[in-house]
Parts: structure tokens; C-alpha cells; sequence
């Protein structure tokens, strides 16, 4: 059997390695503890309400624009919020408290497309003061893989409806029906491309053989040659211009026209001078009322005057107005027409001629 100094000795190395382990669990603790500043620092109690905890857990970190201040210390439900009945009570370091805004606003996020929640706390756009201890933060609802899936189903539902119709045309397509089936399906279409593909090819072989008009015009020199005579003719027609020949090239190069242009304007200038300073007739009919009132007054009168015309007034209006001068005109040609015929059958009953010698 050991001796009692065995026993003690065996006692005292099971103590040291009990208080080594206790040692190194609670520098474990620590250093777990040391993102959010320590098992033993002072803490930043903090509130917020959600509409949904969406699997959030105690414990859960909590985040000052992407780095860990803190952590979810308590989740309740309050029936006295309707809209936000989920509590959620952070503890957040004192360190990062400057950080944190009455304004800042808290949302729930989750560590990639399927991690656990977490609270991320923005501060980017806050600008009221530094919050203070059970302060409520603002919350930023954001909708969660669920929310995603039910705002989605609409538009998974419009896309089978989509599909449908596209598998519906297909067939279609493939049953020959319509005009689009019948283009990819009837070999006609094809037999009528290949047609005209081949009679295309053969009016390119007849052009590239000079054959037709297109085919002279790309091969014959003929037109060339013409176009060119015309060229050199219309060359001519500008060097005859250039050299003032012709009648073109005098009303091009001659100054007399210019000449004569320029003293028809200046001559027109002084009738209208003339005119304008009230000379000769035009300019007093122009410039001098009197002039104007005797002839509105000549038109007055001489309106006047057809009017009694029209009305068969005076000789001529009777000569226009009166039908019987017009039928008495009528009798006496006829009468005179009568007596000449008279005068023809028997001259010697009206041309009697009697000679008296006295």
C-alpha cells in the first residue's frame, strides 16, 4: 500500500491540474468574450422591435457596420406592440457606443443564403447623438428567404403559364398548323428558296457574261466611251463659258449686262424719288389729296352714271333697257327689206322718172 506522503503527493498534482483547467477555461471564457470587449467590461443595453424574429437566437452577435460589438442578451414578446411585438435586447461594449446613433437603425441578416440571424446595426446616415443605455433603435424590416419564396411563387406561377403557351406554340409549329408551320415544315417553301436561289444565280452568271442591258452596262466599253464624250463635251461647254463665247459666257464674263441692270435700277431709283416728291402724275396721284379726292370723285360720278345706265335711265339706258326701240329697229329693217324685194319684182312702180322742159 502507498504511504501517506504518496497519497498527499497524488492529491496535490490532481489540485494543480484541477486549477490549470480552471485557469485555462476561463482564459478561454475571456478570449471568447474579447469581440465584444470582455467578460467583465461595462455594457450598452439596447432595444428593438421586429415584426418577425425570424430564428433569431440569444447569443446571436450583434453588428456595427460589419464588425462585432455585441451580443442578443434577451428576445420577448410584447402583445402590446401589434405591428412589432418581437423584443430584442442587445448588449453592446462601451467601447463602440460613440458608434452607435439614436437614429442608427437595426435589421436582422443572415450569414450568407442559409447561415444563422444576426443583428446588424447601420450607422452611415445617422446624425442624432450617441445613444444612451435602454435606448430603442429604429428597425429596417428586410425580407427573409420565406418572404423571398411567397413574393416570388407569383412570378414562378406567370413563368409555367409562359411556358405553357411557348410549349403550345411549339406544337403547333410541328403539327403544320398556321403559316409559321407551314414555313418549317412544308418542303415547298424550300423547293421555292432553292428556286429562286438557283434562278438568281443564273441572271449574276448572265450579267458576268455581258449578257442583257445590266450586263452590257458591267462589260460593254460602249457606255463607258459615250459618258466619257460627255464629259469631255460638258469639259468644253465650261472652258467656252470660263472664256465668255456665246451667250452664256457673255452673260457670265460680259459687263454690260451688269452695266445696264445697274442703270435700269438707278433709273427706276429716280422715278420712284420723283413719284415719292410728289411730280408728274403718279406722284400727285401719290402725294397730292386733292388729286386723289377729284378722282374718287370722277369714279363717284361715273358710278353714278352706269347705275342710271342700268337702271334704263337717260338715251342709252333706254337703248339698252327699252325692248321697244329694239322691235321698232325690227319693223324698219323688215320694211326695208320688204321694199327692196318690191323694188326688184317691179322697178318701174316705184322708180317712175318724169322729165319736165320748161
Amino acid at each position: 500500500m502507498p504511504g501517506q506522503q504518496e497519497v498527499r503527493w497524488s492529491q496535490l498534482k490532481v489540485g494543480v491540474l484541477v486549477i490549470v483547467a480552471l485557469c485555462a477555461l476561463i482564459a478561454l471564457i475571456f478570449l471568447m468574450s474579447n469581440s465584444t470587449g470582455g467578460f467583465w467590461s461595462s455594457r450598452l443595453t439596447l432595444r428593438s422591435y421586429f415584426e418577425n424574429s425570424a430564428g433569431l437566437k440569444v447569443g446571436a452577435p450583434v453588428l456595427l457596420d460589419g464588425v462585432t460589438v455585441g451580443n442578443v442578451n434577451a428576445i420577448h414578446i410584447v402583445a402590446d406592440r401589434k405591428l412589432t411585438p418581437v423584443e430584442v435586447v442587445m448588449k453592446i461594449n462601451h467601447k463602440f457606443a460613440p458608434g452607435i446613433r439614436v437614429d442608427s437603425k437595426s435589421s436582422l441578416e443572415t450569414q450568407g443564403v442559409l447561415g444563422d440571424t444576426l443583428v446588424d446595426i447601420d450607422s452611415k446616415r445617422a446624425v442624432d447623438g450617441p445613444a444612451q443605455n435602454n435606448a430603442e433603435l429604429p428597425t429596417t424590416e428586410t425580407p427573409n428567404l420565406q418572404d423571398v419564396i411567397q413574393a416570388s411563387q407569383g412570378t414562378i406561377e406567370r413563368l409555367d403559364t409562359i411556358l405553357d403557351q411557348v410549349n403550345q406554340i411549339a406544337n403547333t409549329l410541328n403539327s403544320k398548323n398556321g403559316s409559321i408551320g407551314l414555313l418549317i415544315n412544308d418542303p415547298t417553301l424550300y423547293n421555292k428558296a432553292l428556286s429562286t436561289v438557283n434562278e438568281i444565280s443564273a441572271i449574276i452568271n448572265e450579267v458576268n457574261s455581258g449578257q442583257g442591258s445590266i450586263g452590257k452596262l458591267l462589260k460593254d466599253d460602249t457606255m463607258y466611251t459615250r459618258l466619257t464624250d460627255m464629259v469631255d463635251k460638258a469639259d468644253q461647254i465650261t472652258t467656252a463659258l470660263n472664256e465668255g463665247k456665246g451667250s452664256a459666257g457673255k452673260l457670265l464674263k460680259d459687263d454690260t449686262l451688269y452695266n445696264e441692270l445697274k442703270e435700269t435700277t438707278h433709273n427706276l431709283n429716280q422715278i420712284t424719288a420723283t413719284i415719292n416728291s410728289g411730280k408728274g402724275t403718279l406722284g400727285m396721284l401719290t402725294k397730292d389729296p386733292k388729286m386723289a379726292d377729284k378722282l374718287s370723285d370722277t369714279i363717284d360720278k361715273l358710278n353714278s352714271m352706269l347705275t342710271q345706265i342700268d337702271s334704263g335711265q337717260g338715251t342709252i339706258g333706254a337703248l339698252l333697257k327699252d325692248r321697244r326701240l329694239y322691235d321698232h329697229v325690227d319693223h324698219l329693217m323688215t320694211d326695208s327689206s320688204d321694199l327692196i324685194v318690191a323694188i326688184r319684182k317691179d322697178p318701174k312702180k316705184y322708180l317712175n322718172i318724169r322729165v319736165h322742159i320748161f
